[in-house]
């Protein structure tokens, strides 16, 4: 080995240490949710992957559970975060030491985790709490991650270089991603609501874009509160859906500007880019398409499961 190639190894060598550890403290919150979190049968719990459709279902589960007590004109959502009003138990609960709070919260708790289905807490799994998936296809998802990371570095560090899209696109393919095997993720959420759909509903970002109507009130009898035909009369299903819309959060003072509660160095408005289906056009190349095509047909392949990626 020559000189210039051991000077690469050790530099890829100290940047993986680093990246490991960053690391250790979401593994360690990680850990301690698995071990501690304590499920109700009326919990109510969002599973995804970042980039997905997250803030979004956010927004509009709390419209939904709190619409009872609260008028649209008069919801926290105006001059609240959507993640800080539905929170992540290993990216915020069990990462911030906020435990207790839990505690205070009333039924049902409202939480959420990027964790896969196997690795949920024991309890999740076996008490009836309700489990809101949400999955976006990985096309978009992977555009919307890639200015996610990159604008999150940038700011850690005014000097980052971003990779390229085609590299951040081939990691992806090898497995190589931040944020953990996506198929994997997917696939077990989709096969837990076959198996389990009392327990487990699946929805897709794409047909939440294309019927909002339809698939909020799919959600709200999912969780026991179906609106009344008073409630769709009066249009309480589509003032939940304009106060939630991505536009309107997007435009929110609360969310223009700050970082997360959650996390001191993610800007709020970083969960706003475009929220469009069909955006991945701007950026793959033909051998991408080509590339992502083959990869989904061989990880997909035995399943049920399919994606829209453009707009209906």
């Amino acid at each position: 080995m020559n000189q210039n190639n051991r000077v690469k190894e050790i530099v890829a060598s100290e940047e993986e240490l680093q990246e490991l550890i960053k690391s250790l403290p979401k593994l360690k919150a990680t850990i301690k949710c698995q071990t501690n979190f304590i499920a109700k049968d009326s919990d109510i719990l969002i599973s995804s992957l970042p980039k997905t459709g997250t803030t979004w279902l956010k927004s509009l589960l709390y419209a939904v559970v709190n619409r009872p007590d609260t008028p649209i004109t008069q919801s926290p959502l105006l001059d609240h975060n959507p993640h800080e009003l539905v929170r992540g138990l290993e990216t915020d609960i069990y990462k911030n030491e906020s435990i207790n709070k839990l505690d205070q919260v009333s039924d049902p708790r409202l939480v959420s985790t990027h964790l896969p289905y196997a690795s949920l807490p024991q309890s999740v799994r076996s008490s009836k709490a309700k489990i809101l998936h949400i999955t976006r296809n990985p096309s978009d998802m992977l555009v919307s991650q890639y200015h996610f990371t990159t604008s999150m570095k940038r700011k850690l560090n005014k000097d980052f270089k971003a990779p390229k899209f085609e590299q951040f696109f081939d990691d992806f393919c090898k497995g190589v991603f931040n944020i953990g095997p996506y198929f994997d993720n997917v696939l077990g959420y989709w096969n837990a609501s076959i198996e389990q759909p009392e327990k487990v509903l699946f929805l897709k970002y794409e047909q939440l874009k294309s019927n909002p109507a339809l698939q909020v009130k799919r959600l709200a009898e999912f969780i026991g509160m179906p609106f009344s035909t008073q409630e769709e009369t009066d249009g309480v299903v589509d003032d939940i859906i304009e106060l939630c819309s991505f536009k309107n959060i997007k435009d929110l003072k609360v969310n223009k500007s700050g970082d997360a509660a959650f996390n001191k160095g993610i800007e709020k408005k970083s969960f706003f880019r475009k929220g469009e289906v069909g955006d991945w056009t701007n950026y793959f190349t033909p051998l991408m398409v080509q590339k992502m095509d083959q990869f989904m047909q061989h990880r997909l392949k035995g399943t049920s499961l399919s994606f829209d990626f453009l707009p209906t």
